[in-house]
């Protein structure tokens, strides 16, 4: 029987994810010790409160209120308390202790990443995030080792699997927002404040990792454009499928251009997005996630599977445990983060998109003129237009007018909008929704 060395193992969090985690380490030992050729010793478990229903048994005696203790001495700290303190605190005391850390706390990486990452170079530990971004789904590791050698060009992600679930059912059933969230919310779906989830805010912090790594440059949470989904509508969604797409809250990263038509930046965002119905993305249904990789060797790569959940989050943290096992094996420091690429961060304004946009108009000769003008005035193209009679307001006869563009950049198209808001044939800008995934 071969022995192994031991490497003691702090969980910080006997939440979901935590308890779970515990679960697997103590009930597969003989396994990832095979697997990471190293015994993996659970010192303990730190909790709010050692008395507080889990949705694991974990041994008592393995549970504490003292964190700071169990991080001292450790080999390996998971942390899975989320939040920004004490997580940053305890982070940086694993780290500066020459402790790996492992995390799946995306909004602590969103807002201190760097602070983190540069105090595990300075130490020679490693910060491993996998569970952090997209949950269950391998996308960290590809990103950093499989496609090191590549130029990502574009990720397009479905990151967050609550508002996903609202858009899916909305587009399946016909419902409202608001009657989508509700029921979102009775199956455990949305949180009882789902602000960070409809509002996009979750879909941002994640975009600013995804970009930072794929792009080599790392991305602060407050250059991530965001908008949330709390202003899509039923008729939207049912609109969208008629033409041949899905509403998808999407988190973009990609290389664009600056003004100057040389210089390269990358842009990342999150809005909800026209995806047409032949891309894979429109396939993601319910609480799921995929993460859409455009590479300029690779090609074009999807990762998909299961965005949250305590055993399904579990997978991707026990994965980074076994390799920064491995790592305390072999020996040497940890690999640092790559942002050696630097490229500038450009807004919104500048990524190359297009748009669809519903008007009410005035349904009388000559509009359809007045409306290519504007768009022609802003140096705007259009792909196809769509116009179905409607009712009589005020005495006038109105019309609705679908319009899709051709590519133009977001400044253009965005300028285009307001024209058309202040025209007098327009009564109202009734929806604007980008479209992606062309």
């Amino acid at each position: 029987m071969i022995e192994y060395r031991n490497l003691r193992v702090a969980v910080l969090g006997g939440g979901s994810v935590g308890s779970q985690v515990t679960a697997l380490l103590l009930e597969h030992a003989d396994e990832l010790a095979a697997r990471a050729g190293a015994g993996l010793e659970v010192v303990g478990v730190a909790v709010r409160d050692i008395d507080a229903p889990r949705d694991t048994d974990i041994p008592k005696e393995l549970l504490t209120t003292d964190a700071e203790s169990l991080i001292v001495g450790a080999d390996i700290v998971i942390e899975l308390i989320g939040g920004l303190e004490p997580a940053r605190t305890w982070i940086l005391k694993a780290l500066h202790s020459g402790a790996d850390v492992i995390t799946a706390n995306k909004a602590l990486l969103a807002h201190h990443g760097a602070e983190l990452f540069e105090e595990a170079a300075q130490v020679g530990a490693q910060l491993y995030y996998e569970a952090a971004v997209a949950g269950a789904i391998p996308i960290i590791r590809p990103l950093r080792d499989s496609l090191a050698g590549d130029r990502v060009e574009r990720i397009l992600g479905i990151v967050n699997g609550t508002t996903n679930y609202i858009l899916d059912r909305m587009d399946a059933t016909g419902d409202s927002f608001d009657t989508a969230l509700a029921e979102a919310t009775r199956l455990g779906f949305a949180e009882a404040d789902p602000t960070a989830d409809i509002e996009g805010y979750d879909a941002a912090q994640k975009a600013a990792l995804l970009a930072s790594l794929a792009f080599h440059t790392r991305v602060p949470l407050d250059a991530v454009h965001r908008e949330g989904i709390t202003s899509v509508t039923a008729e939207q969604v049912v609109a969208a499928r008629k033409a041949g797409y899905v509403v998808k809250l999407l988190a973009i990263c990609e290389r664009v251009l600056a003004a100057d038509g040389s210089t390269e930046g990358v842009s990342a965002r999150v809005h909800p997005a026209l995806v047409p119905l032949t891309h894979p993305l429109a396939a993601v249904h319910g609480g799921n996630n995929a993460v859409f990789v455009e590479a300029e060797a690779a090609g074009s790569l999807m990762f998909y599977g299961a965005g949250a959940g305590g055993i399904e989050t579990a997978s991707a943290v026990l994965g980074d445990v076994v390799s920064a096992a491995r790592r305390h094996v072999i020996g040497g420091p940890g690999v640092a983060e790559s942002t050696h690429a630097n490229l500038p961060i450009l807004p919104i304004a500048r990524v190359m998109t297009r748009y669809q946009i519903t008007l009410t108009v005035v349904d009388e000769p000559g509009v359809l003129a007045t409306i290519a003008a504007v768009f022609s005035d802003h140096h705007v193209s259009v792909e196809a237009v769509n116009q179905t009679v409607g009712a009589v307001v005020e005495g006038v006869p109105s019309a609705t007018l679908i319009t899709v563009t051709h590519e133009a950049t977001d400044e253009s198209l965005a300028a285009t909008v307001a024209a058309l808001a202040e025209n007098s044939v327009v009564r109202e800008v009734v929806s604007v929704l980008r479209v992606e995934g062309l």
